[in-house]
């Protein structure tokens, strides 16, 4: 008797079956990954903001006034640096709210210059 030598490997509808079931996971897994990522860059963004305004608040409790500008609260070693707004990627697209009285410094408030609707149905810019 004559052994006949089976090769070994995988067919073309194995490889198609494995390949399905991997499109499958990713079908759900990445919408929701996506969606974490959104979420997680809106707390970032809430963290900053709170940072900041109690910086202004702290500022202003010090010195009487608000500052100039937000390179005013590093200079003045109030914090490190300007934090990077999370949904621009940028440190400079934050929106400085003056005081109702200009002599009481230049930013009251900050807002994010970010475009878009945050996941709550709220503008960025309103934050």
């Amino acid at each position: 008797m004559m052994l006949h030598g089976k090769k070994s490997g995988f067919t073309l509808i194995e490889l198609m079956v494995v390949m399905v079931v991997i499109a499958t996971l990713l079908t759900i897994a990445v919408p929701r990954y996506f969606s974490h990522l959104d979420k997680s860059r809106e707390a970032v963004l809430q963290q900053n903001l709170a940072l900041l305004r109690e910086t202004l608040d702290k500022y202003y409790s010090d010195k009487g006034r608000y500052p100039e500008s937000l390179d005013e609260l590093v200079s003045s070693k109030y914090i490190r640096n300007v934090p990077a707004d999370p949904m621009t990627g940028s440190n400079t697209s934050w929106v400085s709210i003056a005081p109702d009285q200009s002599e009481a410094g230049g930013v009251y408030d900050v807002k994010s210059g970010a475009p878009g609707i945050a996941l709550n149905g709220t503008e960025y810019r309103n934050w």
